[in-house]
This record gives structure tokens, C-alpha cells and sequence, in this order.
């Protein structure tokens, strides 16, 4: 049986804090996402790290790593012209964008969101979590999660996916 292409790609560029990306793994797992490792990583993702951790889901998520940004774009699988990125400076809410299955939603690392230049090169495809006044961000768990259940709500809106009568996922 071939593998499900995933709901979403949630990129994360140059992690640093290992609970984060173990969060965002059970997004990701919970979600039918495929998470992405942009290096360098702050952490280890040996098995044995991963195992010391307690993250036994971790085999399940089928994780993909990449040396950096272009080692990514020429992976495959990502379409380049459908890649959002987040940032707590500017950009559109997230519920303006058009989020489509497939899509990758790209989130920074914790002290330092994604590199300024890399948002100016894409300022039309920037999206935000609108915020209170004098607020700093979320955390990138909390905010992969908000982006994704908004890529859910969008798509399930136009029927690319549906509910299933206990409330799970399925392609539409």
C-alpha cells in the first residue's frame, strides 16, 4: 500500500530546543504532517538520545533531516511555490493565507525566528499569529500547532479532508 502524502510539511530551520521539536512531533504525528530538520540542530536525534528522551513515537513520524535550506528545496516533494513562512514580525494572519494540502509551513528557530533576508525574499508568502500589543511570540510549538489546526480548518472547509464520525482525519 503506498504511503499517504503528508497533510502538511512542517519545517523547522535550525531548531535548538529538543522539547520544542518533541512537541511538534506529536503535531506532526497527530496530524498526518511530515516534520523537517533544517541544520544545524541544537540537539541530538541519535536513537539512542531519542530513546534516552522518552520519545518512543519518534520512529513513527518518519522525521526527514537536511543539511540546510537548498539540501531541503531539492529534496523533493516540496513545492517551492506553495512554502509559507512565520514570522512574529509581519505577514498576513494565518486564516488570510491559502493553506492546501501539501503545503510547507516554515517556522524558525526559538531565539531568532528565520533569518530576516529569508523573509524578505518571500514577503507575499509571510504569514503571522496575530498577537497582543508589546508581546515578543509564542513558542514554536504552540505556534506550529495554531498553524497547522488552521491549515485543517481551511482544508476541511473545502472538503480536501473530512471528519470521520469519531472526529479523525481522512483525504477528502
Amino acid at each position: 500500500m503506498p504511503a499517504r502524502a503528508p497533510l502538511f510539511h512542517v519545517v523547522m530551520h535550525e531548531p535548538e530546543i529538543p522539547n520544542n521539536t518533541g512537541n511538534i512531533g506529536r503535531t506532526c504525528i497527530a496530524t498526518g504532517c511530515t516534520l523537517h530538520l533544517v541544520r544545524p540542530l541544537g540537539f541530538d536525534t541519535s536513537e539512542k538520545a531519542l530513546r534516552r528522551a522518552g520519545l518512543d513515537y519518534w520512529p513513527r513520524l518518519g522525521v526527514r533531516e537536511h543539511d540546510d535550506w537548498s539540501a531541503l528545496l531539492s529534496s523533493g516533494g516540496i513545492d517551492p511555490s506553495r512554502v509559507w513562512f512565520t514570522s512574529g514580525l509581519f505577514g498576513v494572519p494565518v486564516w488570510e493565507a491559502d493553506l492546501r494540502p501539501g503545503d510547507a509551513l516554515v517556522f524558525g528557530k526559538e531565539t531568532a525566528g528565520l533569518p530576516r533576508e529569508m523573509l524578505e525574499a518571500h514577503r507575499d508568502r509571510v504569514i503571522t499569529l496575530p498577537m497582543a500589543p508589546g508581546e515578543r511570540g509564542l513558542n514554536v510549538a504552540t505556534a506550529v500547532c495554531a498553524v497547522v489546526y488552521e491549515g485543517i480548518r481551511q482544508c476541511v472547509g473545502r472538503g480536501e479532508i473530512t471528519l470521520t464520525p469519531d472526529q479523525r482525519l481522512t483525504p477528502g
